[in-house]
């Protein structure tokens, strides 16, 4: 299984022509590995941009993404993290999805696929990230 990030969808879903192409090369690899995982994080930033559940879901399940809801060990992990951030002088509050996102991988032992290595480098080092390579 591989947790897909918000970013690397809308890429797709967008058709953002500078990312399209790197996410949907690392999609459909991933996809050949297992299956394409979502979290309900990452279900809920996705609803922002659509006016249906309805609309939502057929996206999801047009996109062979499968909703697995977030352990609670994660949720933990998540809030450990995001203080470790804030100790550190981290001062974005925007942040904390991509917190639940790595904490949500590392508890699963799930690779995570995304455009923001740094910060889930950094906080979940036992996760397996694939993102662009830096430029």
């Amino acid at each position: 299984m591989t947790l897909v990030d918000t970013n690397v969808i809308l890429d797709v879903v967008l058709a953002d022509v500078s990312r399209a192409e790197w996410s949907l090369r690392h999609l459909d690899m991933a996809a050949v590995a297992g299956p394409l995982v979502i979290n309900d994080i990452i279900y809920a930033e996705l609803a922002a941009g659509y006016p249906a559940i309805e609309a939502l879901d057929d996206l999801v399940a047009g996109m062979g993404l499968r909703l697995e809801p977030m352990p609670r060990p994660a949720l933990f992990l998540a809030a450990k993290a995001f203080r470790q951030y804030r100790a550190r002088g981290g001062t974005r509050t925007g942040v904390l999805p991509d917190f639940f996102i790595g904490a949500h991988a590392a508890v699963s032992g799930w690779p995570l696929l995304t455009r923001d290595v740094r910060r889930y480098r950094d906080y979940f080092p036992t996760v397996d990230v694939t993102g662009p390579a830096p430029g």
